[in-house]
């Protein structure tokens, strides 16, 4: 942190900082922990490289707060240049842990509106993530939504980025047109969603509780946030339990998680290249 950026925060917060500590970090922006001079510790983000990526990362936070079902880190400061919150100490997950994670991620989603999207764009990593509907069937459809704002949108991207062969372009031609009848009779009213569920993006608090991290929120589909949770490790047998319980799943669930899967697999494809490409071309071909 440099001491620009440290001046910044200091008269933002009216303190100094006595201690910058190091912090776990993702590849999206640097991290710090900081000690102030009365001894409050706050979390500091910056270095992002888009001057919306923190504000939006913000209503993000404050938007799953208003669920009042998971444990959310309050933003103290937010600007273009960083993003400054509550330090969560973090402890050791007791045996039920994932138990009520589950319960509680069901108890999240049961927060509704009446359309999908957000009020705003923001990002799910480095890439832009589209919300915004207007008023067209995207807002009340949520094939039509998941269709055009998520994987459209990233195959647009893999075409720019050169992604994009002649094999997985057909493959995708193939699905979207199926894409509807996969999920025909799954509606459901929107949900509020992370929209970034990974074993990354949630932490066990000191007091045992799950807090959630790093969100992209939107108000989707149930399954959408379900699907991200398989990737990348997964959570346990105990979490999927515990959610269906508390908010029964539609029959035929697990089976289409992989149609889910697949635009957080082409998003990394788009943001970390080709390693990713047998991925998302293996689950176009399996539906279509």
């Amino acid at each position: 942190m440099n001491s620009a950026l440290k001046t910044k925060i200091e008269d933002e917060c009216g303190l100094s900082i006595s201690r910058v500590l190091s912090a776990p970090s993702g590849s999206i922006a640097q991290t710090a922990r900081l000690v102030l001079s009365d001894g409050r510790q706050l979390f500091a983000k910056w270095g992002a490289r888009h001057p919306r990526m923190f504000p939006t990362e913000a209503n993000s936070l404050s938007e799953l707060r208003k669920a009042k079902a998971l444990a959310i880190p309050a933003v103290h400061f937010v600007s273009s240049d960083y993003l400054i919150m509550e330090w969560v100490e973090t402890g050791r997950a007791g045996k039920r842990f994932f138990e009520h994670f589950g319960r509680a991620l069901a108890g999240m989603h049961g927060h509704s509106r009446e359309s999908f999207g957000f009020f705003e764009d923001n990002f799910i990593g480095h890439t832009p993530q589209e919300n915004v509907t207007g008023q067209g069937r995207e807002s009340t459809e949520w094939n039509r939504f998941y269709l055009e704002k998520r994987l459209r949108f990233q195959l647009r991207l893999a075409e720019k980025n050169g992604y994009a062969s002649p094999e997985l372009i057909k493959a995708f031609s193939r699905f979207e047109s199926v894409f509807p009848s996969l999920i025909a009779g799954t509606e459901e009213p929107p949900a509020l969603l992370h929209g970034d569920l990974w074993s990354g993006n949630f932490l066990c608090g000191a007091d045992g509780r799950p807090w959630l991290i790093d969100p992209a929120a939107y108000y989707g589909h149930r399954e959408a946030e379900l699907g991200m949770t398989t990737l990348f490790g997964g959570f346990p047998a105990s979490f999927y339990q515990a959610y269906d319980e508390a908010c029964p799943l539609q029959p035929g669930w697990r089976e289409r998680l992989p149609l889910y899967e697949l635009y957080h697999l082409f998003n990394h494809l788009n943001l970390f290249g080709g390693g990713y490409y047998a991925s998302v071309l293996k689950i176009l071909q399996r539906y279509s």
